[in-house]
């Protein structure tokens, strides 16, 4: 005699279960081995640096953040968590301005009748404002693109330690976001695994009587 769907279903669900745990174990041990090279790195870089040259005094006063984390919902119920860099969108709309400023930017010639001397006069004043403009802008995005690197704030040429540090605690963010999903989908396993108990419970009661 072979076992009922409502069995087999939840033998299933429990190896899917058990994999899922395995799964979340392995990404755990992970995290905590990137979080100890990371910190252990941190200590090198004090180490050859000093103390006070790799602390929280050498923070910005004002703080961006450079990851961002979204929360969504699957179709199953599921949390999702995902990371989003900043640095990848800034890239992005940096390529698209090169790519839209190639090329003529007005259609074609136009002639001009009559240019007198307070025409060129507002040509020229139009065009050093615009100038002045874009040097203004220029220096406030290289301004900003040194502040969204932590790394500058330990100076220009830091060792490869703190590089080390830097690249394993950005690992430890994506690694977070995975094993919260992962657990949110380990919380709706167990909860889909005592609903099928309880009708394998129903089921068997239902054939004693």
């Amino acid at each position: 005699m072979g076992l009922d769907p409502a069995s087999l279903r939840l033998d299933e669900q429990l190896l899917h279960f058990m994999d899922q745990l395995e799964i979340l174990e392995e990404k755990r041990q992970k995290l905590n081995m990137l979080i100890e090279e990371g910190w252990f790195n941190i200590s090198k870089a004090r180490y050859s640096m000093g103390n006070k040259q790799v602390s929280a005094l050498q923070y910005a006063s004002e703080m961006e953040p450079l990851v961002l984390v979204h929360a969504s919902l699957s179709e199953k119920g599921e949390a999702a968590f995902r990371c989003k860099r900043i640095n990848d969108k800034a890239e992005e709309l940096k390529q698209s301005d090169t790519v839209e400023t190639i090329g003529p930017t007005e259609g074609g010639l136009r002639r001009r009748v009559n240019i007198t001397k307070t025409d060129i006069k507002e040509e020229k004043d139009t065009s050093r404002d615009q100038c002045e403009k874009e040097t203004q802008f220029n220096s406030k995005s290289e301004k900003s693109s040194i502040k969204q690197d932590p790394l500058k704030w330990f100076g220009i040429l830091v060792p490869q330690n703190l590089k080390q540090a830097q690249a394993a605690f950005k690992e430890v963010i994506t690694l977070s976001a995975e094993i919260s999903t992962m657990q949110s989908a380990i919380v709706k396993t167990r909860l889909e695994m005592k609903t099928q108990m309880k009708d394998k419970e129903k089921i068997v009661s239902e054939l004693k009587e």
